[in-house]
């Protein structure tokens, strides 16, 4: 991990002072539980709030044992880290601490004591017992699901009690949440978190002054869920979407550019060209779009090709039959 120290388990110079690495290391790092559990060196500062209690986090780390070169667990070696809810996917007292002491873009070293870790058992073969471990923890982002779900569950006329900014901020949340499985590729679970978020602007009412604000909002959403289910292989629900889109804005070159998808894998190839040709008026040079259109093309060349054929062998049949028929 960048910033870290090479070999963070085995520090050099064991034998200087007496003290094993681990002891030499701990005096220098600040107490983040009281009574010196959990101790922690920063090594990059992060920026921004601290994490919330129940939030989810993502988190690349390594954990060490004394005298040892590499790690006994890691995450960093996925191509992407697992959202960790704190208070239940996090299973290490020290961990948890570790991470509402940090800010987004945070990397630090903690050392944690046995109580704070693997206990007085420890986690054989791995952990012998009694065992202090050192973590080096980078905090790449976190999302507070604890409002949401509060609110979420709360009755559509308890929620109308609650400002609209506060339901905008809980939707904008969920969305987020969704943003991220479909970056895991986890696309049936970004769905769920999409609709809570569409459920939720949906089912609110607001002045005419501050409508504008729900529908932005509304827009985003209906254009991840479009995407969602192409995903999903579901063309015909991404194409609704998509139109539910456009009655926001008719113009939307994304919105256009889905149901042209949607309708291409249909092979519905005369509305799926009307929706790409107007998305290319949008955004002319867009690569994704005149790919697009140039697939459609490929598509419906081949498609008439292989109606001519099917019609010259229909045709060729009734000829040979008609010529048998004579003799």
């Amino acid at each position: 991990m960048g910033g870290s120290a090479r070999n963070p388990g085995a520090l050099q110079g064991d034998n200087a002072s007496g003290q094993s690495p681990y002891q030499r290391l701990s005096r220098r790092m600040r107490d983040i539980s009281g009574d010196r559990g959990v101790l922690k060196d920063v090594i990059r500062e992060g920026a921004g709030e601290l994490v919330t209690p129940d939030a989810s986090v993502l988190v690349k780390y390594s954990g060490y044992l004394e005298h040892m070169d590499k790690p006994f667990d890691s995450n960093c070696f996925r191509k992407t880290p697992r959202l960790m809810k704190l208070g239940e996917d996090i299973t290490l007292w020290g961990m948890e601490l570790g991470l509402l002491s940090m800010r987004r873009g945070e990397l630090a070293r903690f050392l944690f004591k046995p109580a704070y870790a693997y206990g007085t058992l420890g986690c054989p073969p791995l952990i012998p017992p009694n065992t202090t471990v050192l973590f080096e923890i980078e905090l790449l982002d976190f999302l507070d699901s604890a409002e949401s779900d509060k609110f979420c569950a709360l009755s559509a006329e308890q929620q109308d009690q609650f400002p609209l900014q506060k339901v905008l901020k809980v939707a904008a949340t969920e969305r987020e949440f969704g943003n991220y499985l479909f970056r895991q590729s986890r696309f049936y679970d970004a769905k769920v978190r999409y609709k809570r978020a569409l459920l939720l602007l949906h089912r609110r009412s607001a002045p005419p002054e501050e409508q504008h604000l729900v529908e932005a909002a509304k827009l985003l959403v209906l254009l991840n869920l479009s995407f969602t289910y192409l995903k999903l292989e579901r063309p015909a629900t991404a194409l609704r979407y998509g139109e539910q889109a456009l009655i926001i804005d008719r113009k939307n070159a994304k919105a256009l550019f889905r149901c042209g998808q949607a309708c291409l894998i249909m092979t519905e190839y005369q509305k799926a060209r009307d929706f790409l040709v107007r998305a290319q008026k949008e955004q002319p040079f867009n690569h994704d779009i005149n790919n697009e259109l140039k697939k459609l093309a490929s598509y419906y060349r081949d498609y008439t090709d292989k109606e001519k054929e099917m019609c010259h062998r229909m045709f060729a049949a009734y000829d040979n039959g008609s010529t048998v028929g004579e003799n």
